[in-house]
């Protein structure tokens, strides 16, 4: 039994579709996590929400490629 080249396509495809809503929740919660601290901890030099978003922005990136890199390693 021979496997579905289109079945594989359509595997591929939707992985790609899902990231965006995975780099989407991962910055939610790093910007929510650093307004919060922002708002509990005020510091006049410190922006937490700043750190955190490029926190969770390269966060999202390395998820990104990693998952690339994985959906090309099956090809």
């Amino acid at each position: 039994m021979e496997k579905d080249p289109n079945n594989n396509r359509r595997n591929k495809w939707l992985a790609l579709i899902n990231i965006p809503f995975q780099m989407g929740v991962i910055i939610f919660i790093f910007s929510y996590f650093g307004t919060w601290l922002d708002e509990n901890h005020p510091s006049p030099k410190v922006y937490y929400n700043t750190i955190f978003v490029m926190l969770g922005v390269g966060l999202a990136l390395y998820n990104v490629i990693r998952q690339v890199n994985d959906i090309n390693k099956t090809k």
